[in-house]
């Protein structure tokens, strides 16, 4: 049996035209019925990741394609929102035409963002696996003062958890020990060039 050819899958950055939303269906091979067909999986599940104080200002943010191309716009969906997820104790939204999931603890709101069509247990497991590392790394002192003094070691937990939007790690424990790895390796960087001045 011949295997139908797959759809070129957009590669974060080429934004929904590349996606074909919005464009028509492709056409129907002869003897095949000329109805929707489903959506080609892709690697590429997080639009992005991005914490708020509980004002709503911005912590820390990823984007992981060109969604929200400029700061403006990324700030206002941010702010949007925030504003229909700060008073609800729901875990997920669908804003926009996109599935976000979020999580709050004491003045951090924490938000994992993807498409309409997205899983949204994919999307949980991010955002536990990001609140769990974190909650780690900042020693289980989840609030801005800490995530602040330690952004650092919250941009390597974010990394190591998604790189491109593709989800590389949902494991905490996983995470806490490549960015363990990571810091060490940064130390003995730091003291073999210190040595050698």
């Amino acid at each position: 049996m011949q295997r139908p050819e797959a759809w070129p899958r957009p590669h974060p950055g080429e934004g929904a035209a590349a996606a074909g939303i919005g464009a028509p269906a492709p056409p129907a091979r002869a003897g095949e019925p000329a109805e929707p067909r489903l959506q080609e999986p892709s690697l590429y599940t997080v639009k992005a990741v991005f914490i708020l104080d509980n004002d709503g200002h911005r912590l820390l943010a990823k984007y992981y394609d060109d969604t929200f191309p400029s700061m403006k716009e990324q700030m206002a969906f941010e702010k949007n929102v925030f504003n229909k997820t700060n008073r609800t104790d729901s875990e997920i939204a669908f804003f926009g035409g996109m599935t976000i999931v979020y999580k709050s603890s004491i003045d951090l709101f924490l938000y994992v963002v993807g498409s309409s069509q997205e899983n949204e247990l994919m999307l949980m497991s991010v955002l536990t696996c990001l609140y769990e590392s974190l909650n780690h790394v900042l020693r289980k002192n989840m609030e801005k003062r800490w995530l602040l003094e330690n952004m650092d070691g919250a941009f390597l937990v974010l990394d190591e958890i998604v790189d491109g939007g593709v989800i590389l790690e949902s494991d905490p424990q996983q995470v806490i020990q490549k960015v363990n790895f990571r810091v060490l390796q940064s130390a003995k960087e730091q003291i073999k060039w210190s040595l050698l001045k």
